[in-house]
């Protein structure tokens, strides 16, 4: 049975490959090709994803991830769709769900909606109540930047405490929005947001995420 990761992981590569080499993302700075390239360096190059966390080790990153990224982009799309090679941790079902299923979901979004023309998923229960979960463990982490007090809202009502303090915003909206607002992509989340005008106009200007 097909994972969740390797879904989101076919459905990027397939968006990557659709959108081209030099398609704008939402990741600040970046073109689809480095996107690529990072997505490969992070579960092929050990020796330089350490620069995603270590700041002694970002230089090292930056030159892997421009050498993959000089690569033929074909070959980055190839890469993705493949996987981690098999003596790769992970390579393993249950690493590659835990730690790749968020990180393909977001990064496909980042390819979408940039693009003038895209449209919100309508994702399954099961999978909308993986990202919530994966929402409510990493909120506080997500959110421990935010200038004002978060919490994030489920349609349902069921919340997540993603930053204390006042005053406070509420966010409301679908767990795969809510884990986009939370990873930085405030502007392109499909959310409603409550509280204070000048506490909103903050929380917009914030950086969150990791």
């Amino acid at each position: 049975m097909s994972t969740h990761a390797k879904r989101e992981r076919l459905l990027l590569a397939d968006l990557l490959e659709a959108a081209g080499p030099e398609a704008p993302t939402l990741c600040e700075g970046w073109r689809t090709r480095d996107l690529a390239a990072h997505v490969v360096v992070r579960e092929r190059r050990a020796d330089a994803a350490g620069g995603l966390v270590i700041g002694a080790l970002k230089s090292r990153l930056e030159r892997v991830q421009a050498e993959f990224a000089a690569k033929p982009y074909e070959e980055l799309i190839q890469l993705i769709r493949t996987g981690p090679p098999r003596f790769s941790p992970m390579s393993l079902k249950q690493i590659d769900e835990a730690a790749n299923t968020v990180e393909f979901f977001i990064h496909a979004e980042d390819v979408r909606r940039a693009q003038p023309d895209w449209s919100r998923r309508e994702l399954d229960p099961v999978f909308a109540d993986v990202l919530w979960s994966h929402t409510e463990k990493t909120a506080r982490l997500l959110g421990r930047r935010s200038p004002v007090g978060l919490v994030l809202r489920r349609p349902d009502g069921r919340t997540a405490v993603a930053h204390k303090g006042a005053p406070v915003v509420t966010v409301t909206g679908e767990p795969s929005e809510l884990l986009l607002f939370a990873f930085g992509r405030q502007d392109a989340a499909d959310v409603q947001v409550e509280g204070e005008k000048e506490a909103v106009d903050r929380l917009h200007r914030s950086e969150l995420g990791m």
